[in-house]
């Protein structure tokens, strides 16, 4: 349609004097070691840190263009009799009896192009705006979590495996800085301090019986020796960001929250793991969602015994109430994500579970993490504030298979729920074979007195990632802010939805391309005036990192919302790599002072 554009990554406008993606510069160089893509290159310091001879690089050579680069120094501890044992077991697992014989675990598949690490964290670092200026909206942070393993895989990794690191960039009356820090979680400080990865992966490190066994017989030998007590966590913190209860949270649905920091000078510190008063005892979603109206947050948890599912919610002030378990579901699913409205929380019980016949693992082989295409996929609706389970209603939906949720809403007096996500078409290659997945927008309505599920896609688009105003959630919105899957998990564009459009209609109204090579991030929506309740829902800016996989530089991009063409206003040239992630937030330049006030 007319008001769709399909034009360049960066308008012409300004090319004269800045290629923002086509730069030649001293790009980094990207090396293969141990069966893995990982950078190489001489670490950018502030103006300010000229003098600081501590940074100073040790000489790499490498033999395969026989070309010396620099290499950051990282001194590591001495290795332990034990450790050096459990590590040489460890390779031999890798070696003979599981090795990283799919794509989906094999390091030199997950961790290629800008999917590699790198290899160490980034204080905070001045950035260069290359085109126009940021707003003062923006001041603030924006925040982008992502796996980026510690140490380079010596066996099978998938790409949710990697420790949790945090890019932000804060910005402050225009200018802007970078940085990146590891969450330094019990798993991150266990293993630095051992020199060597000690706790298994959870999506790659239990293919098949007789690697389960293997990995869990020298998992427990570590634990009974010491070297590492998983009742502090098991955790990676690589998913997303939530900022409730006055704190800044990194989230991983395997552990509790992290809580987390930004300093005044843009730096990331890591206050530690936060139970709400000893009232969370195990992990939570790394999904919650703030009702923008009352300020409590809901959330649950999932896992592989009963209850499958548990919903709780946290008052205003951040007091965690009572659980609420759910046995209506009966089998393990993957539960990543869900939906609140104003009366009600919606959840998905996908074709995604646990495998739970030993059988089928000892002969198939695969992980134990797979899809049961004879199940019917259902949507759970209950109140809010329900005090138990004997209010939910299940809906069988088939072929409905979310990931991730977009928006609900109430409708009809609160007598139908209507629920806005991309759909996973193809959903047995989901954690197989992400290139082959297509996730179509859908909308849903559910009638929750006859019971009737009415469907329409809203996009015939790859999307997923998407968002929405935050001050909308819950509440009947019109615009979707969503990444264009070119393929997933690569990032090509953003398009903006008008979910309000006919049944039939095609709801694209606006699109950015990033450019041939160029790929992107989960774009963020950030108001322009938050605290007007008269402004229009599309005032405001989506934000979001963007690599060039040619010259291999990374830019942060500022676009205008309203714009038929998602115009860029700002573009920030950043001052290393940033790999692709997963979720990202901004958070506004008072929540930053109060979290740190309650750290």
């Amino acid at each position: 349609m007319d008001s769709v554009s399909s034009s360049p990554f960066i308008s012409s406008t300004f090319s004269l004097h800045h290629s923002l993606l086509r730069r030649r510069s001293s790009s980094p160089l990207l090396l293969r070691i141990n069966s893995a893509v990982v950078e190489e290159r001489t670490p950018i310091s502030n103006p300010s840190d000229n003098n600081d001879r501590r940074n100073k690089p040790k000489k790499l050579h490498n033999r395969t263009n026989h070309t010396t680069v620099s290499y950051p120094a990282k001194p590591r501890p001495e290795m332990t009799l034990a450790t050096a044992l459990f590590t040489t077991v460890e390779d031999v697992i890798n070696t003979f009896i599981d090795p990283p014989s799919r794509p989906s675990v094999d390091p030199k598949h997950v961790l290629s192009d800008n999917f590699a690490p790198v290899l160490d964290e980034l204080p905070p670092t001045d950035c260069e705006i290359i085109h126009g200026s940021l707003p003062p909206s923006l001041n603030g942070a924006y925040i982008r979590n992502g796996p980026n393993p510690q140490f380079l895989p010596r066996g099978p990794y998938h790409l949710f495996d990697g420790d949790g690191m945090l890019h932000a960039i804060r910005i402050n009356n225009g200018k802007a800085t970078l940085c990146s820090r590891y969450v330094k979680t019990y798993k991150y400080n266990v293993e630095k301090q051992t020199g060597a990865p000690v706790m298994p992966n959870v999506f790659s490190g239990f293919n098949g019986v007789t690697a389960s066994v293997a990995r869990g017989a020298l998992t427990a030998v570590r634990v009974l020796t010491g070297q590492y007590n998983p009742v502090n966590g098991i955790g990676l913190a690589n998913t997303s960001l939530a900022f409730f209860c006055n704190r800044l949270f990194a989230l991983g649905e395997s552990d509790l929250p992290y809580v987390v920091r930004l300093t005044d000078s843009g730096d990331i510190e890591t206050i530690g793991r936060y139970d709400f008063d000893g009232k969370l005892a195990m992990s939570m979603t790394a999904h919650p969602k703030t009702d923008p109206i009352t300020g409590e947050t809901f959330a649950f948890r999932y896992g592989p015994v009963p209850p499958f599912l548990t919903f709780f919610r946290f008052d205003s002030a951040g007091k965690k109430q009572r659980d609420v378990p759910i046995f209506s579901m009966t089998s393990p699913s993957f539960l990543h994500d869900f939906a609140i409205t104003k009366r009600h929380a919606i959840f998905a019980e996908i074709q995604i579970g646990m495998r739970m016949n030993p059988m089928d693992l000892m002969f198939e082989g695969g992980s134990p993490v797979g899809t049961d295409n004879g199940k019917t996929p259902r949507l759970g609706v209950i109140p809010k504030y329900a005090g138990d389970e004997s209010e939910m209603k299940w809906f069988e939906v088939p072929g409905f298979n979310i990931i991730h949720a977009i928006n609900a809403w109430d409708e009809d007096d609160g007598n139908s729920v209507v629920l806005i996500a991309p759909n996973i078409m193809s959903i047995e290659h989901t954690l197989e074979r992400m290139d082959l997945v297509h996730a179509l927008v859908e909308k849903v309505k559910i009638d929750l007195v006859t019971g009737i599920v009415t469907r329409h896609p809203i996009s015939a688009r790859n999307l997923d990632f998407a968002v929405i105003n935050p001050a909308f959630l819950g509440r009947q919105s019109r615009y979707v802010y969503a990444a264009i899957g070119d393929p997933m998990p690569k990032i090509s564009g953003v398009v903006k939805l008008d979910v309000s459009k006919g049944d039939r209609d095609d709801c694209t109204v606006a699109r950015r391309m990033y450019g041939k090579g160029c790929y992107g991030g989960e774009p963020f929506f950030v108001a322009r005036d938050p605290g007007n309740p008269e402004a229009e829902e599309d005032d405001g800016y989506v934000v979001t990192y963007v690599h060039d996989e040619v010259t291999g530089e990374s830019n942060f991009l500022v676009m205008d919302a309203k714009s038929p063409e998602l115009e860029i206003v700002a573009a920030v040239r950043l001052p290393r790599r940033v790999p692709y992630g997963f979720h990202g937030l901004f958070v506004k330049e008072s929540d930053l002072t109060i979290g740190n006030c309650n750290s």
